[in-house]
Parts: structure tokens; C-alpha cells; sequence
């Protein structure tokens, strides 16, 4: 569905000297400033994936998403997404896919989101009957029926973000742009926007390209993720096989019968947590064997054990940004 070859994106700034004098001499010499936001990215996803698209802030992510969405021309590669170059903006395209961000609305601010929606019906040439069908379904999944007549600049955040996300599959897109979709939601809101992606994706075979910094969205929505820093590709691989890259490590959470010196701890790996009768340790190799030797000298009264959170192994890969990494599928 989507073919990406060294796709690259340079922008062009001017230093702008402070003051009066600095502004006229701005006027016949200005020191150009150029910065590469994506460098040479390539990768495929296929019709039906949903990709979880990861990178710290300014690596590159929205930037991409743009020039697949035909907003900006990249200073070179190439791109097709279902045979269309994106940046020649043809109409069958543009009917075809939708992008969502958290940052931008889509909305008319002064007016009610339900007339957005009805724009955007005449604008794709949605059916009246299969409107009326799709935007019920929505409307009741976000429960937002009582905010419809409501001025868009007069909703909340997450308010805001479920008629954004309602306009935006009005006309049954089978491509999702999704830029941080759940941004300011409660965990309620989150969890909705989440289970109507699922049941999109699945009912439409729709392909998604998601970036979010909430991992429980990536977790929840995306066995494959593409990691960027500094404008290149570090990873592109499974979910699960990124949990490797930083090492093995676990989560051993402890309780004890009584108060342990944190001197106590030590030995057994990196204290994480310590607040006398409980504590946790971030621990490397064998959990079972490092468990046992606690039970064995400690006095315990619960004890777990856990995956590290992948957002550690992902914060890794951002500090390496040099280093590329091809996860297998």
C-alpha cells in the first residue's frame, strides 16, 4: 500500500539579525540556515498494517506523514501510496486516505462540529443514508451527541479530538494518517479512539500509520513500529523484538516482612524504587535465578516479576540515533 525509497526533506531558514541595522542589512545578505528533517528513509507497509511510527520531538515523524500526504514536496525520493505519488495531489487520492492531528483542527471554529461534518459530507460525496448510518455510529461510540451543536473553539481538548477523529472518517478513508490522536484525552477517551481504530482497521482492512508518545496506544494498536531520530531510520521491525535491543532486563517488584537497609539490595541489581519494606529492582539475566537468591536471603512476603518498560529500550534507540537497526518481522 504505501513504498517509501530515500525519502528526504531539507528546509531552508534565514538568521535574522536583531535591531534596525541588522534588519537592513538583512535586506541584501541573509545567512541561509539549512536543516535536514528526514534523511534517506525508506520502508514498505502493507494494505491491512497498522505501524506505529516512533521518534522523539523534531526527529521527522510529522514531516513524513506530510509529504505522504501530499501536503509537502520532499526535496527527493520517492513515494507511492496505493500507486499514487502523493505530492501531485490528484483527487482520487485525496478521497482516499485522511490525517488526523493532534495539533491541528479541522474544524470550523465558530461553528458547530456537527456542520463540519456535513461540509465534509459534500465535499467527498458521502450518500446521505450512509452519512446518517456512519455518523451515528460514531457519535454513540464517542458519546458526544450532547457537544454536536456545540461551537468547535468552545469544546474541550479531548472533546475537540473526538470530532476531529469523527470528521476525518466520514467518507470511509482506507488510509490513516494519525498524528498523536489521543493527545490531552482522559484514559477513558483514550481507550475509545483506541477500540475505534481497532474496529476500523478490521472491518475496512484500512492501513494506519500512527505516531503517539503514549506507549499503551503503540502497545494496543501496533505489531510493527518504525523508529526515526534526527531524521533517519534507527529501527523497523516487530514490537516484541525491540524489547531485546537494550539488553535483557526485568522488573522485580518486592514487599517484606520487615524494613531491609537499601545497602541490602544492591547486589541484586539497579534499586529503582526504595521505600524500606518495598522496593524495585531493574535486574539482568536470569529473573528465576535472581528471585530464588532473594527469597533465599531476604525476608519476603510478595514478590513479581516484570517486562521493563518498553518505553526504556525505546528512549535507548533515541540516544543512538546513529545507529540503524533492522528488526525482523
Amino acid at each position: 500500500m504505501i513504498t517509501v525509497n530515500n525519502l528526504s526533506k531539507t528546509f531552508c531558514y534565514y538568521e535574522k539579525e536583531t535591531g534596525i541595522k541588522g534588519s537592513i542589512r538583512n535586506l541584501f545578505k541573509r545567512k541561509e540556515i539549512f536543516k535536514e528533517a528526514v534523511k534517506n528513509v525508506s520502508f514498505t507497509i502493507e494494505k491491512g498494517e497498522i505501524v506505529g511510527f516512533l521518534g522523539p520531538n523534531g526527529a521527522g515523524k510529522t514531516t513524513t506523514l506530510k509529504m505522504l500526504s501530499g501536503i509537502l514536496h520532499p526535496t527527493s525520493g520517492e513515494a507511492k501510496v496505493s500507486g499514487f505519488i502523493p505530492w501531485e495531489r490528484k483527487d482520487a487520492y485525496k478521497r482516499m486516505f485522511a490525517f488526523v492531528a493532534g495539533q491541528k483542527s479541522q474544524l470550523w471554529p465558530d461553528l458547530p462540529a456537527l456542520e463540519s461534518f456535513r461540509l465534509n459530507r459534500y465535499i467527498y460525496e458521502v450518500p446521505q443514508n450512509e452519512y446518517e448510518k456512519r455518523i451515528n455510529e460514531l457519535v454513540e461510540l464517542f458519546n458526544v451527541k450532547d457537544f454536536l451543536k456545540v461551537q468547535a473553539r468552545r469544546l474541550s481538548l479531548g472533546e475537540r479530538m473526538k470530532m476531529e477523529l469523527i470528521a476525518s472518517l466520514i467518507h470511509s478513508p482506507r488510509i490513516l494518517f494519525l498524528d498523536e490522536p489521543t493527545i490531552g484525552l482522559d484514559v477513558v477517551s483514550q481507550e475509545n479512539i483506541r477500540k475505534l481504530i481497532k474496529k476500523y482497521a478490521k472491518e475496512y482492512n484500512t492501513t494506519i500509520i500512527l505516531t503517539s508518545h503514549y506507549m499503551r496506544d503503540i502497545e494496543e494498536l501496533c505489531n510493527r513500529i518504525i523508529i526515526i531520530n534526527k531524521g533517519e531510520k534507527i529501527y523497523d521491525g516487530s514490537l516484541q523484538s525491540v524489547r531485546g535491543l537494550n539488553g535483557e532486563h526485568r522488573i522485580i517488584k518486592l514487599i517484606f516482612s520487615k524494613t531491609i537497609e537499601k545497602e541490602d539490595l544492591n547486589k541484586f541489581g539497579e534499586i529503582l524504587n526504595y521505600e524500606g519494606m518495598k522496593c524495585e529492582i531493574k535486574i539482568s539475566g536470569e529473573a528465576r535465578t535472581v528471585a530464588s537468591e532473594i527469597l533465599e536471603s531476604l525476608p519476603v512476603l510478595d514478590i513479581s516479576i516484570e517486562e521493563a518498560p518498553i518505553e526504556e529500550t525505546i528512549a535507548y534507540l533515541y540516544g543512538k540515533g546513529h545507529l540503524k537497526v533492522e528488526g525482523k518481522l
